[in-house]
């Protein structure tokens, strides 16, 4: 027996008119008749079981008893309730002492120093930019003012805000500014 080079055989013709293979002209094989009937046994069965389960739910729809609150035959046997015993009331002793009782509660009053504190924010050589600053200081409900200073290295111009009485007041304003990114600022002294 020979080997076979498929490879070098090539493709055969592709117009399938010049091709006189028997496969390229074979019909579809036709079912048998034994399957041809297959399918309408299986509906029949399906139909005769869909017939009994119908017949088997009428069948069964009659046959709940019609009196329900009659005796009823069962293995366990039920016995009669007890009464059960008054719910005790329950007393609570701090209601009755709590008015009694006052709370006194010493606080020490802050002392007021003559301090005063600014928040310097920024310091820029062109006085655009710290316009800017300013006006989104603005947008934050804070006021802020414009310092222009001459130092050993040219003009700045500063942002601050202030004067603020507490400190407190300037970690309160330095927070709200961090909320839109402006971290630049310092708490400072009062001194202008």
């Amino acid at each position: 027996m020979a080997q076979r080079d498929y490879v070098s055989r090539g493709r055969g013709p592709q117009n399938k008119k010049k091709n006189n293979n028997k496969r390229a002209t074979r019909q579809p094989k036709r079912p048998a008749q034994g399957q041809a009937q297959l399918p309408k046994v299986k509906l029949a069965i399906v139909v005769l079981l869909l017939a009994a389960f119908v017949w088997f739910l009428w069948s069964i729809s009659g046959a709940a008893p019609e009196d329900v609150d009659g005796p009823v035959s069962s293995p366990v046997s039920v016995q009669p309730e007890e009464a059960l015993p008054e719910m005790p009331e329950e007393e609570w002793e701090y209601i009755k002492s709590l008015p009694g009782y006052e709370v006194e509660v010493e606080v020490a009053e802050q002392q007021k120093s003559d301090k005063l504190y600014l928040l310097q924010c920024g310091s820029f050589r062109t006085r655009s930019q710290a316009e800017e600053m300013k006006a989104n200081i603005a947008f934050q409900g804070l006021e802020a003012q414009i310092r222009d200073t001459n130092g050993s290295n040219g003009q700045w111009f500063r942002v601050i805000l202030g004067p603020l009485q507490t400190k407190r007041d300037a970690e309160r304003a330095k927070h709200t500014l961090r909320k839109i990114n402006i971290t630049t600022c310092m708490i400072l002294t009062w001194s202008l």
